[in-house]
């Protein structure tokens, strides 16, 4: 009787794992394109950012020996000189002293252009269209496929999908029995599909939890599940600014067009106004409130090196000073700080720093600089081997696929057939509902994919030939 029970539970053990591995070779139908452009343009990023830099932080110019720079008000008017009718917008402070100021520019017809300007001698060393470059293609590939918003949905599905993907993955993975060690193990020794299927499964084992973190990360920059749950929920809030008026406008109006700018856990904050006798002390008395008085200020509130600073925009606008590792402005996340100054006054009307940030605001302060390699070169390289990694992932993936797939199978997919009688398929369809509640996008797209799987797929014979 023991031997009949034993053998009746390794009989659905190997049928929930055949009904598991079904599943995981779905999910990977549908993920694997995204993830090959999502690491090959992440790839891409890093390394050009790391190289060439993203807002002329890389330009150097000569240091004179007596290093007397012209002021910010004289270098600003020069860079707005090279474009009539354009609208300054934001200066990007020289990182260090052989390094350039980068002034950016709004053109009448919304456009923008960077201004980098020597700050000795006033040159303008080099002028660029904002978001025009290799950088800027891999990262508009990378956040929305280069068609909007639905791009955006499109990839928010695939990174849950790979959620899945890894959950299902790990099941396979699973020892059962086997000793972890060889589990762990890569066996060069195997030949053909079984040397790719250690391979694949070893590899994924090693990487699962910095994909998982990757995922989350990315996914938090996401119109859906990002902007309209998580970031909308850990957003910092402004009524923390006791008796300072606000803006209607929010953080985000301050980003770079498509781009983002400000720090994640403030972009949904509104701005201060400028026009009240609000704030605290700010530039000095008897100064007049510009460019030069604001870098002053800057200075005196902790801000050097590599820092952004926003002109105001209308009356009611203020000036913004920012610094923060997600911009290449610093390497240690916890040093961010945003401040905002009234443009009449000068007084300080409100500050944030990565201590007053939610704790989902401080997760992806210092999460999106990691996921984006820029916090040291190890973080770069460790990037990098993920990224690989990834790629190796879909690579063997499909080697598997092909090399399953029966002669003369034409274009099917020949995925693994689907088990008569599922056992423990509540608990699977438990875990994937929860997984679909926290990201109702994979929801949506899962309960598409069941119902096409058993319901179209099982009654309607050309799609069957195809798919099955």
């Amino acid at each position: 009787m023991k031997l009949n029970q034993k053998k009746d539970i390794e009989n659905k053990d190997s049928v929930f794992y055949k009904a598991v591995w079904r599943w995981h070779f779905y999910a990977g139908v549908f993920v694997v394109p995204f993830m090959l452009i999502l690491a090959i343009t992440g790839i891409m990023m890093m390394y050009i950012g790391f190289f060439d830099g993203r807002d002329g932080e890389r330009v150097i110019v000569p240091v004179p020996q007596d290093a007397v720079m012209i002021s910010l008000e004289k270098q600003s008017k020069l860079a707005q000189s090279t474009i009539s009718n354009s609208t300054l917008v934001e200066l990007i402070m020289a990182p260090k002293k052989d390094r350039v100021n980068v002034f950016r520019l709004k053109l009448k017809d919304g456009s923008q252009t960077m201004v980098a300007v020597n700050p000795y001698t006033g040159e303008i060393v080099k002028d660029w269209k904002r978001r025009q470059g290799w950088y800027d293609l891999a990262d508009n590939i990378h956040s929305d496929l280069l068609i909007g918003k639905t791009g955006d949905r499109i990839l928010e599905i695939a990174a849950g999908f790979a959620i899945i993907l890894i959950i299902t993955g790990l099941y396979l993975w699973w020892p059962r029995g086997k000793k972890i060690n060889k589990v762990l193990a890569f066996d060069f020794s195997l030949k053909g599909r079984e040397f790719f299927k250690n391979f694949h499964s070893v590899l994924g084992a090693y990487v699962t939890i910095f994909l998982f973190l990757f995922l989350l990360s990315g996914m938090s920059w996401t119109g859906v599940w990002g902007a309209k749950l998580v970031q909308a929920w850990s957003t910092f809030p402004a009524q923390k600014w006791d008796k300072i008026p606000l803006s209607d406008k929010t953080h985000a109006s301050l980003n770079h067009g498509p781009s983002e700018g400000m720090p994640w856990a403030i972009e949904h904050t509104p701005l201060p106004a400028s026009g009240s006798k609000e704030g605290v002390k700010g530039t000095l008395k008897g100064e007049k409130v510009n460019i030069d008085s604001i870098e002053r200020l800057a200075t005196r509130l902790g801000f050097e090196g590599r820092y952004r600073v926003s002109f105001p925009k209308g009356e009611t606008g203020v000036w913004t000073l920012n610094q923060d590792t997600m911009n290449s402005d610093a390497k240690n996340p916890f040093d961010d700080k945003t401040v905002h100054i009234d443009r009449y006054t000068g007084k300080v009307l409100a500050k944030v720093t990565f201590d007053d940030y939610s704790f989902a605001g401080k997760t992806m302060a210092v999460s999106i600089p990691l996921h984006m390699g820029l916090v040291t070169i190890w973080n770069l390289l460790i990037n990098t081997i993920i990224c690989l990694s990834v790629i190796d992932l879909s690579i063997t993936g499909l080697i598997m696929w092909w090399k399953r797939r029966p002669t003369g199978s034409g274009f099917k997919l020949v995925a693994p057939p689907m088990p008569k009688n599922l056992p423990h398929w509540k608990n699977a369809m438990f875990l994937m509902l929860a997984v679909s509640l926290f990201f109702p996008l994979v929801g949506l797209t899962l309960i598409a994919v069941l119902v096409f799987d058993f319901l179209i797929l099982s009654r309607v014979s050309v799609l069957r030939k195809v798919f099955v």
